[in-house]
């Protein structure tokens, strides 16, 4: 505990992390009190792109397929970025376990200068993806549409990238349910403008497509706004000093976000980079494959957001207990979190399984012609969806635990490892050398996965056997 002005005191936090949970069930169930609200925002912010597809699926496979190339491009450039950020949440989840005060408004500083560093190349990158969409051989008419997309969505950037920032520091603190309520109102923003500039209503230009480019950056600005002003009125959040002390960048504070950070943004980038290139191939076999593939990914990506937000709060739940000092806690809640994340998981490869039609209707017209072969395929790519749902869902929970501990650099290597010489060697091979198309593709993404699952878990099991490593 500091003294002089930097004293602070966390009575109820206190409480919560130091007390000896005598079971699992408690810790799962404590897991599940706190990951509640972060997998609704989760949900919340997927829904954005859940409803893109949606409306966007309405004026066609050509329009679909723009979406995703441009979906992958933005999601490409910012992942990292906002994988840094996330840094936030173990610095400050440590230093909210042990009780100090100072290195929590120190961290959420730093965050917001690192979003603001971070969104200018993320940008650029963004600005500029025609050029590398023709070279990785997509089709001319598809470009058009994705570029159309980015340069629109592209204003939203460093809103999207510091909302990330300001979300770890709420739900480090315990407090992810105003965050939660944000996020919802967002969707309901993103779903208006998307309304209004997709179909001209309100005597605004019919913008198609590039409306919902515009109707994402809108919704970005606004939830980064009421977060922020969210923190600034709350009483509680006054003692960290965030805003009153924000234009005093501090170097040593940046760069320790930047070397925890960095790790986490790479291991996010390198699984999306999979997904990007995969997009990529299946741009190359056809524009029907890729819509599908559009409406199968964003199925899956949707569910995801349930294990990704269980992850997020077994981060905080883990980095507590460190900073408490408490090592069996440690182990007890980096275990629940991956059991509530595997559990979950399988429970939806069921559904895929069993109601692959009934799920896909929610993206297309099941009537319609000209989607019966999209229909088709993305059938058949939900039943390998099915298969890798449980092993995406165990490497993102035990990534979660890993931060919890500030460990990112190792996971970061396993990540690069599973994911390109294993996942993407596959994927390439099973589809074009063995002609399985777009069926090998995805059996790649699940070898991918498969692999960064067994040795993310083995990674967790062996730090929590020796409190060493990463006790202070």
């Amino acid at each position: 505990m500091n003294s002089g002005e930097n004293s602070f005191t966390f009575p109820d936090q206190i409480v919560i992390v130091s007390k000896a949970l005598p079971s699992y069930r408690e810790e799962i169930a404590a897991t599940i009190l706190l990951a509640a609200p972060v997998v609704v925002t989760q949900l919340a912010h997927i829904s954005m792109g859940f409803v893109d597809t949606i409306m966007v699926g309405r004026l066609g496979p050509a329009e679909l397929a723009g979406v995703a190339l441009g979906n992958t491009i933005f999601f490409t450039a910012t992942i990292f970025c906002m994988g840094v950020v996330l840094a936030v949440g173990p610095m400050v989840a440590q230093a909210f376990g042990a009780g100090d005060g100072d290195p929590i408004g120190r961290s959420v500083r730093q965050g917001l200068w690192l979003s603001a560093v971070l969104a200018i190349p993320a940008s650029i990158f963004i600005w500029n993806a025609d050029t590398l969409l023709i070279l990785l051989g997509q089709k001319p008419e598809v470009v058009v549409r994705a570029v159309s997309y980015l340069h629109a969505i592209v204003w939203g950037v460093f809103a999207f990238i510091a909302f990330a920032a300001i979300r770890s520091f709420c739900e480090a603190v315990s407090k992810p349910r105003p965050i939660t309520v944000i996020a919802i109102i967002g969707v309901g923003v993103n779903i208006l403008a998307n309304y209004v500039l997709m179909y001209g209503k309100w005597g605004f230009p019919e913008l198609g497509l590039v409306g919902t480019g515009w109707a994402s950056t809108i919704a970005f600005w606004s939830t980064f706004l009421m977060v922020v002003g969210y923190v600034y009125f709350k009483k509680e959040f006054s003692r960290y000093q965030i805003f009153s002390r924000l234009g005093k960048p501090d170097p040593r504070y940046f760069m320790q976000l930047l070397r925890i950070g960095s790790p986490i943004g790479a291991s996010l980038g390198v699984e999306m980079s999979l997904f990007m290139v995969t997009v990529m191939m299946m741009g190359w076999i056809g524009t029907v494959q890729l819509a599908a593939h559009q409406v199968a990914v964003q199925c899956a990506a949707f569910t995801f957001m349930v294990p990704l937000g269980i992850g997020m709060a077994t981060s905080v739940r883990v980095g507590h207990a460190v900073g408490a000092g408490n090592p069996g806690e440690v182990y007890r809640a980096g275990m629940a979190g991956i059991w509530l994340s595997v559990s979950f998981m399988m429970m939806t490869a069921v559904l895929f399984w069993v109601a692959p039609r009934a799920v896909i209707s929610l993206y297309l017209e099941m009537e319609s012609p000209a989607n019966v072969d999209v229909i088709d395929i993305a059938v058949t790519l939900l039943g390998i969806a099915a298969v890798f749902q449980v092993f995406d869902g165990l490497q993102v929970a035990g990534m979660g635990a890993l931060r919890g501990l500030k460990d990112t650099r190792r996971p970061m290597v396993l990540a690069m490892i599973a994911y390109w010489p294993i996942g993407l060697s596959m994927s390439y091979v099973l589809a074009f050398p063995l002609g399985l198309g777009e069926v090998g593709l995805w059996w790649g993404l699940v070898t991918g996965l498969g692999s960064a699952a067994i040795m993310i878990t083995v990674r967790f099991y062996r730090m929590t056997k020796d409190p060493d490593k990463y006790m202070a």
